[in-house]
């Protein structure tokens, strides 16, 4: 039986495409979103978080005395003397302890955090820009998935940077910790945490891109590459305005990571209500207030690096992207 096909019977949509001899097809691998790739997300959430974290941080010591109730060395709700105290006692290291768990934590926790909420604004926005409450909602996906990964090592900075810490470094309060009070003694104020978190990011997120959107119409000269003073203006605005919304819950965090140490008050329940009453017996409702000043102090700046360095960070990756493309065109 003949095996070829005579001319006229074979099919012209079947018949092989000759190919240059330079011929080598490339395979692309599309872009998450804002042309970029989803490990792109991490690393400059990662190092924006890094950087603002690193700034703020003898703000955030300052905060985290002023809200420790009990016995501790600084009950004043005045800066000042707060600062005063931990200069006199420990100088300006007293200023950065713990700071190690901070570097520890920030860096994962922010990759995890940026990159989980642009995937999620991707996806809830519909293809609009503006839409505020696609994210909202991504911001507080991101802020669930970031604190599972942050909160043990918040627990720990948070516990170093007290006035006589019993503690002498991270390794040491994490061995402690684990030995005196068990695994779950890391994730007492997660529940909080997520609840103080999710509000936060919510109002952040929604307040910085409207905010962002309002600058580029002040400043359309500045519109299409989005200066680095819009995402610092906005940040900031944004930081301010979250962290003002949520200090009650932050009271209530840090009095839950801070339990039981240096004289500070240990609860029978790990109910947030249960601390809420507490504090409100002891101090009156301002002192679900406490350290307002100082994480107000804290977010607006550190917000404004941090979504300045992202942007910059972002800003460099698409540009990387834009040259691999244009070789391998």
């Amino acid at each position: 039986m003949a095996t070829d096909a005579s001319p006229k019977f074979q099919q012209r949509d079947l018949l092989p495409v000759p190919q240059p001899p330079d011929y080598h097809p490339v395979v692309a691998v599309s872009p998450a979103h804002d042309g970029l790739h989803f490990w792109q997300f991490m690393v400059a959430g990662s190092i924006a978080g890094t950087v603002e974290h690193m700034a703020m941080f003898p703000v955030d010591t300052i905060k985290t005395q002023m809200q420790a109730l009990g016995t501790c060395p600084l009950r004043s709700a005045s800066i000042r003397t707060a600062l005063g105290g931990i200069l006199k006692s420990e100088g300006v290291a007293g200023l950065y302890r713990g700071i190690g768990a901070m570097g520890l934590g920030a860096g994962p926790a922010h990759a995890v955090y940026f990159s989980v909420y642009e995937s999620c604004k991707k996806k809830f926005s519909g293809g609009n820009p503006n839409n505020s409450a696609a994210h909202a909602i991504s911001g507080v996906c991101a802020t669930v998935a970031s604190d599972a990964v942050f909160t043990p090592m918040d627990t720990v900075k948070q516990r170093l940077q007290l006035s006589e810490s019993p503690y002498k470094g991270v390794l040491d309060c994490v061995k402690r910790v684990l030995k005196e009070e068990g695994f779950k003694a890391f994730y007492a104020s997660y529940k909080t945490t997520v609840l103080m978190n999710a509000p936060y990011t919510a109002v952040h997120f929604a307040t910085y891109e409207a905010a962002k959107l309002g600058l580029s119409g002040v400043s359309p000269d500045s519109a299409s590459d989005e200066s680095i003073i819009v995402h610092a203006t906005a940040g900031a605005a944004a930081g301010a305005l979250a962290a003002l919304v949520t200090t009650p819950l932050d009271v209530v965090k840090t009095q839950l990571q801070c339990q039981g140490i240096c004289g500070c008050d240990r609860f029978k329940s790990g109910s947030i209500g249960d601390v809420f009453r507490i504090i409100v017996k002891k101090d009156g409702y301002r002192g679900l207030m406490r350290g307002w000043m100082p994480r107000m102090l804290f977010h607006a700046p550190a917000a404004a690096i941090c979504w300045s360095t992202y942007e910059a960070a972002k800003a460099f990756f698409q540009e990387h992207n834009s040259v691999n493309n244009s070789v391998t065109a």
